[in-house]
């Protein structure tokens, strides 16, 4: 039985292929060099944003992935990605590959390859995605990666134009991002499908990064001094409302779970994960309108003296309107919290306090072909009592926590991206 191939969660849409030229009375007779290559599809996108920082003092910036200090108040490049792909086929035993290069500040927060010297930032170099596909004859098909892949949980995407807002959740911030191993999915049939995989690590560099005996190098796997290298695990299953659900049909429900060691959880060490996921998306009875709601839970159970205990939630709803062909709305509400360090991300000018609420709202308006363009208006709220945001402190007041003189940050960014 042949079952259609279906999406999960926000996957990549819209890439385009480049057109091949043929004349219709000629017979050309390829190479297997040259049938390989006519069968990969290019694609990619160019990212550019500008950001207006309501207020003043930029020192401190809401800690959610990709937002850095460097980026306020100015004009930016967030990312350029190159894709190839050869997609499976429909045959039993197919076979393809992907490889996703970033480039741009964006690669260097993404974080998959090593500094280039000691002094550096990471390199403005990612490899986002890069395996092998293949497709065994195991009931209706199972298909294998093998390689560096995305990981399965999550409701936004590595890739910006794929999400509904601009900006990233807090969800998105406290997932791991990309793992090197193998990753099988299985559909069932129209409604269920299955994923399951191993990977060396949490990620995100690629061959993976461990932990053993103090050491931090990035393709470091083994976890102390034993035998056998530790790993992390995965699994996911997926539901998609059938057409006999009425108004319902196509709509999603998805839940994961990572466990795992990750490097970059703890300074000066890391620490086992584990990462729960559950999200879904809604259609509604009005034309246009969807609904979506995710929830990520992340915790570090410390083990030992060597590892820290802590944990890190994140909520959040979503609501997307199609107005118009070209013209579609977006928002979001969301609530974060975390005890330590222990699950957060930590850069340079971002601060993730220990609550924070934030709502986003985006106008999509599609005006030049093959060109995402959007303004939002971001605000995120300190509901800790705490002034992190903004320029640095000394006139906050002293009986509260502070890195910065404000509880409230607002951001208006626009949004440019041609994809090709």
């Amino acid at each position: 039985m042949k079952v259609n191939k279906w999406t999960l969660g926000l996957a990549a849409v819209g890439l385009v292929s480049l057109p091949t030229v043929s004349q219709a009375d000629e017979k050309i007779t390829l190479s297997p060099i040259n049938s390989a290559v006519s069968s990969t599809v290019l694609s990619g996108y160019v990212d550019t944003s500008m950001h207006w920082n309501l207020g003043s003092g930029n020192g401190n910036v809401p800690g959610f992935a990709y937002n850095t200090s460097s980026k306020q108040d100015g004009f930016n490049l967030n990312a350029v990605k190159l894709a190839l792909e050869k997609p499976l086929d429909e045959n039993q035993w197919s076979a393809g590959y992907k490889a996703e290069v970033l480039f741009g500040p964006n690669a260097a927060t993404l974080g998959t390859l090593p500094n280039l010297n000691s002094t550096a930032v990471n390199s403005q170099l990612a490899i986002k995605q890069a395996y092998v596909n293949l497709r065994a004859p195991l009931g209706n098909g199972l298909d294998i990666k093998v390689g560096v892949f995305d990981t399965i949980i999550g409701y936004e995407s590595t890739d910006g134009p794929n999400n509904p807002n601009y900006t990233r959740s807090y969800g998105y911030t406290i997932e791991p991002t990309t793992h090197t191993g193998v990753l099988g999915t299985y559909q069932l049939n129209d409604m269920f499908g299955f994923s399951a995989g191993v990977a060396n690590s949490f990620g995100p560099a690629v061959g993976g990064s461990g932990y053993n005996s103090g050491t931090s190098s990035s393709t470091d796997r083994a976890f102390y001094s034993r035998a056998e290298s530790y790993k992390t695990y995965m699994g996911s299953v997926a539901f998609k409302a059938p057409a006999s659900l009425g108004f319902l049909e196509g709509s999603t429900l998805y839940a994961g779970v990572i466990n795992g060691f990750n490097r970059g959880s703890v300074s000066g060490g890391g620490a086992h994960q584990t990462s729960w996921y559950v999200g879904g998306t809604i259609a509604t009875p009005l034309k246009g309108l969807k609904l979506g709601a995710s929830y990520d839970y992340a915790e570090t159970p410390g083990y030992g003296t060597s590892e820290a205990y802590g944990h890190a939630m994140a909520a959040a709803l979503y609501a997307s309107f199609q107005a118009t062909e070209k013209l579609s709305l977006h928002a979001r509400a969301e609530y974060a919290s975390h005890t330590g360090d222990a699950v957060t991300p930590s850069s340079t000018g971002q601060v993730f306090p220990g609550r924070v609420f934030a709502y986003t709202g985006t106008v999509q308006y599609d005006l030049w072909k093959n060109v995402l363009s959007r303004l939002e208006v971001r605000w995120d709220h300190s509901g800790d009592g705490s002034y992190v945001f903004g320029g640095a402190g000394p006139t906050a007041p002293t009986f509260v926590a502070h890195n910065g003189l404000k509880r409230n940050a607002y951001l208006v960014a626009a949004n440019l991206v041609y994809k090709f």
